[in-house]
């Protein structure tokens, strides 16, 4: 290479690095043709679900990664501080995961708007003696190391110096609670929206108080003078609220789990573990293209797995099939239950195919069921009275808030189908929704459970013929 070209090269690589060096954020991620997201992982923000990975700040940040029209790269992590320091070296754009915006974090870092709201409370094992005040407390609190809560209790301590806490290095939020569950830790605080979402798994944890109230989640980004980026996210975040993609959003993954009942859902996990085997072949056999947990979670809702139930309707069998149903649907016993799952299976997927396939899912697959409870007909009038009132027939969330109307005269004279109990089909819904999320997870962890004892069967028995020596026969003289 002449010397000429070398110095020409070495100037055009060092123009580029300079240009690089001097370009701004927004144009990085241009250039790179991707967004770089570290993320928590939690039920709150990301996870790896039956078909791949899901979750709120997931779809949230895709929804940004979409807008920009740019990839969408994740880092996960199980540890704030693994995230923090990504981001300090740059190699993430932001920080999602439910991020709680105290005062520490606002004067180290850079916040987006916030787009969700929640409590601090202070948890306990159901059973176990109700603390009333900071003062009733008989063990430390124990939170995770350097989290919101930890900033919490300092801040309570020097109100009250004898609160006794600890930051524990080592587990996440998740794991505490099922601590607190276990009974080796006796308090701890968590979010709401954390806890309610646990609730379904775990409803022995208990509020005993609501430590903050009303605070904001963001995302988070270094403390820069670049303006480029934050000023796209100010817009998004705007427009997804302007939208209701953001409400529609937070429905999808909280809308079905803020109303608790314990008793309820100590029956339900007890029916899983004691009920559930003897039906769930059947099930697993008649889903056809749904999940057979979803079936199985909407034979929950009907008959609690009775195959006997009988309702003041006259509805019967463990999928309270109506009489003329079953006879659409080839059922001659609505008391066997192979019959009742096989045809109330046909019967959600007639419904299924009659929801207009414009309307995605989920949204389709909540209209459905729905309509298994009181009829397509009259989920369409709620539909139509959704439209009439300038909002979206084809969302689950519109339509949810004007499904009770039915009830109303005034409003359901002028309906094809006139009076319908459309608030206990709003419920109906969201239990099974429920009641599905608890199946999943009680599934998978069994699954998960099975694995690792079969590793385990699968390494002793490679251990034992890799280590036994061979056993010469004895011989014996005479």
């Amino acid at each position: 290479m002449q010397k000429s070209s070398f110095w020409l090269l070495l100037l055009t690589l060092l123009v580029g690095c300079s240009a690089e060096q001097n370009s701004s954020q927004l144009q990085q991620i241009y250039q790179r043709d991707s967004i770089k997201v570290g993320i928590l992982h939690g039920p709150t923000s990301y996870y790896v679900g039956i078909d791949g990975p899901v979750g709120f700040e997931l779809e949230l940040s895709q929804a940004l990664a979409d807008q920009l029209g740019v990839k969408l790269e994740l880092y996960p992590s199980y540890q704030l501080d693994d995230l923090l320091q990504k981001l300090a070296e740059g190699k993430v754009d932001y920080i999602a995961g439910g991020l709680t915006l105290t005062e520490q974090r606002k004067a180290q870092f850079r916040a987006t708007p916030a787009y969700r709201w929640i409590n601090e409370v202070l948890v306990f094992r159901q059973g176990e003696t109700w603390p009333r005040t900071l003062d009733d407390l008989t063990a430390p609190i124990v939170v995770v190391k350097d989290s919101s809560h930890s900033e919490t209790l300092r801040q309570l301590q020097q109100e009250q110096p004898d609160l006794a806490w600890q930051e524990d290095n080592h587990l996440d939020s998740e794991e505490i609670l099922q601590q607190v569950i276990d009974g080796e830790v006796a308090y701890t605080i968590t979010d709401s929206n954390q806890l309610a979402l646990n609730r379904r798994f775990y409803p022995q944890l208990s509020i005993a108080m609501t430590v903050k109230d009303n605070l904001p989640v963001s995302w988070l980004l270094s403390n820069s003078t670049d303006d480029s980026f934050f000023a796209v996210l100010i817009e998004f975040f705007g427009n997804v609220y302007q939208s209701g993609a953001l409400i529609t959003l937070e429905d999808k993954y909280f809308g079905h789990v803020q109303d608790f009942d314990y008793v309820d859902t100590l029956a339900y996990i007890d029916a899983i573990e004691q009920v559930l085997p003897r039906f769930r072949p059947l099930f697993e056999q008649y889903a056809g293209e749904l999940d057979w947990r979803l079936l199985a979670a909407l034979s929950y809702q009907e008959s609690h797995w009775n195959p006997v139930a009988k309702s003041p309707t006259g509805v019967r069998g463990l999928m309270m099939l109506t009489l003329p149903t079953a006879k659409q649907m080839g059922v001659t016993s609505r008391l066997d239950p192979e019959q009742s799952i096989r045809g109330g299976s046909r019967y959600l997927h007639r419904l299924f195919s009659r929801i207009p396939e414009r309307i995605p899912m989920p949204d389709r697959l909540w209209f459905a069921l729905a309509s298994y409870n009181i009829g397509w007909g009259h989920v369409e009038d709620a539909r139509k009275l959704t439209q009439g009132m300038g909002a979206d027939p084809d969302k689950w969330l519109d339509v949810k808030v004007q499904l009770p109307l039915l009830r109303q005269r005034r409003h359901y004279q002028h309906t094809r189908y006139g009076y319908a109990r459309g608030d206990e089909a709003v419920t109906y819904v969201e239990n099974i929704r429920r009641y599905y999320d608890t199946l999943l997870w009680v599934d998978e962890r069994q699954q998960a459970e099975l694995r690792i004892e079969q590793q385990k069967i699968r390494l002793s028995e490679q251990l034992d013929s890799a280590t036994l020596p061979e056993i010469e026969p004895e011989i014996i003289e005479n």
